[in-house]
């Protein structure tokens, strides 16, 4: 196999392992509490990541960094992944997937706010085409009477983008060490919020039961991962955010076939808006870090 080849089955890698964990996060809400589902992942994945730090002797971040990491944790593993893990339990995953595909406008829009990145009239169009296919989404899911997991769907979406801003905007350091911080940080977060819902604290009784949680913090949370940190050091970052795309697409794939989801035809028509308005957003960005 030549080297050249190794990024393009990086990139076929996470997309198909993230454009999965939206069906495997549905999967394992049918036999664990949401909440309490997602505790054991993060125990796992923290477990895990600690693993590796103590390995390849990387040390925990420290003051800022330390902060930023805490932060990131707050966010996005102790706001938008329980968010998530909620709104699947109402909703098919993937329209939770196309909901998240929202995050690269999310990013142009509080990266401005928060001055990480730029604007431009084009980023700008394409925004306000995304905002209008997800008011056609909310619209027909409401009359399927899902509107309250789309809602909380689209507010994990924005979560997950200030989490992420949350650690831009802190000093650079180790990926697993401020993903290892951030797990423990959301574990902190997700286990009261586990007792205040009156969720069962029971461990997985089957190898079914198991399998999500393994899953997701093996593959999800390490193995994808890593992978997209070994990419962004091969490819522009403009270029690897196209997972935004292409997962979500993936997402509906797995979810028609495997669980047989159903999606109205108006959530349908705003889905596709939804990802055209990315994929031109994002095609934008990629031109603009080429010709600069």
């Amino acid at each position: 196999m030549t080297q050249s080849r190794l990024p393009l089955l990086a990139f076929a890698a996470c997309a198909i392992i993230w454009g999965s964990t939206f069906l495997v996060i549905s999967i394992g809400n049918d036999s664990l509490p949401p909440i309490w589902s997602l505790s054991l992942r993060l125990v796992v994945a923290g477990l895990i990541l600690a693993g590796i730090m103590a390995v390849r002797r990387i040390p925990w971040p420290r003051g800022a960094a330390l902060k930023a990491a805490i932060l990131f944790g707050l966010l996005e593993y102790g706001l938008s992944m329980p968010l998530l893990y909620i709104a699947e339990s109402t909703i098919p995953s993937g329209l939770a997937a196309l909901l998240y595909a929202t995050c690269p406008i999310g990013s142009m829009f509080f990266g401005a706010l928060f001055k990480t990145e730029t604007l431009n009239s084009a980023k700008v169009l394409a925004g306000l085409a995304a905002i209008a296919g997800l008011a056609i989404i909310f619209s027909g899911e409401m009359k399927a009477g899902s509107a309250l997991g789309v809602l909380a769907g689209l507010a994990a979406a924005i979560t997950a983008v200030l989490g992420n801003i949350a650690l831009i905007k802190g000093p650079e350091q180790s990926a697993f060490g401020s993903t290892a911080v951030a797990s423990f940080v959301g574990l902190g977060v997700c286990l009261p919020l586990s007792l205040l819902r009156g969720e069962a604290w029971a461990l997985p009784a089957t190898p079914q039961a198991a399998f999500p949680i393994l899953y997701l913090a093996l593959f999800g949370s390490v193995c994808a991962f890593s992978l997209a940190v070994w990419l962004l050091g091969r490819w522009q970052a403009s270029s690897v955010s196209f997972l935004g795309v292409i997962c979500p697409v993936i997402a509906l794939g797995l979810g028609a076939a495997i669980r047989h989801e159903q999606i109205t035809p108006l959530t349908m028509v705003g889905g596709a808006i939804v990802l055209a308005s990315v994929l031109v957003a994002l095609q934008v960005e990629r031109n603009r870090s080429q010709a600069s």
